[in-house]
């Protein structure tokens, strides 16, 4: 049975809550020191909140990785609801799981690289959308941003002839995850029509891929406890 990757175990609504606290102290009487020290923590959150998100959900820490980065949204996006239409937020994963993989081509081999690329057209060995499941999180709105990004939801092996990917959209107004998206995806001999199973250096590339994703979550849930045991410091 391919291995899961590990779900998040911490408070889902994090940042927030770290936000409240740090507003909170704010107004507390604090020593000079202690001061500086929020102000700093402060200053990183707000610069690094998203790929603390990102790797605290399993994602890579790294822009280079994901599907989209700060994609604006439209005002043609929405309906006559004055949200963006559901059906986009499809269209937002799956132009992020294609990128997904035209950047994992990059990583392999000069001589793989084209073959890699082609997964993602209707010749040689290919991937087709088997399912997609959405869970909506709360609507958008023009104007706003939003970052998508894909990880290996379980360790392939070489008798894999399926990827399982989970994705996020991230709503850079709101600070937090607007969209989840669970996709089984089919590895397809267009040439034979049935199914294959991936080849070996594609999975030797994904493995590498599950480890940058469990060396970000294992970073971004250490600095995250290394924030709160400060914040806990200073309320006691």
């Amino acid at each position: 049975m391919a291995e899961k990757q590990a779900q998040p175990v911490s408070n889902s609504r994090w940042l927030t809550d770290i936000r409240k606290r740090m507003q909170k102290l704010s107004t507390d009487t604090l020593d000079a020191t202690s001061k500086n020290s929020l102000a700093g923590w402060k200053t990183y959150l707000e610069k690094n909140w998203l790929l603390l998100s990102a790797g605290r959900d399993g994602f890579i820490m790294d822009e280079k990785w994901w599907g989209m980065v700060n994609h604006q949204i439209f005002w043609g996006d929405m309906d006559c609801m004055g949200h963006t239409n559901n059906v986009i937020y499809n269209r937002w994963a799956e132009c992020g799981r294609v990128n997904w993989f035209m950047i994992l081509s990059k990583h392999v081999a000069p001589e793989n690289e084209e073959e890699m690329r082609l997964l993602m057209t209707p010749r040689g060995v290919g991937l087709i959308l088997g399912s997609i499941k959405t869970d909506f999180k709360f609507p958008m709105a023009f104007p706003d941003h939003i970052c998508v990004m894909h990880r290996l939801t379980t360790k392939p092996d070489y008798t894999s002839d399926r990827v399982i990917l989970s994705a996020a959209c991230y709503s850079m107004n709101h600070r937090r995850i607007a969209a989840k998206f669970e996709e089984d995806i089919v590895v397809y001999d267009y040439d034979n029509a049935k199914k294959t199973p991936l080849k070996p250096y594609m999975v030797d590339e994904m493995l590498k891929v599950w480890e940058l994703q469990e060396q970000s979550k294992a970073e971004a849930n250490k600095k995250i406890a290394e924030l709160e045991a400060f914040l806990t410091s200073l309320e006691q």
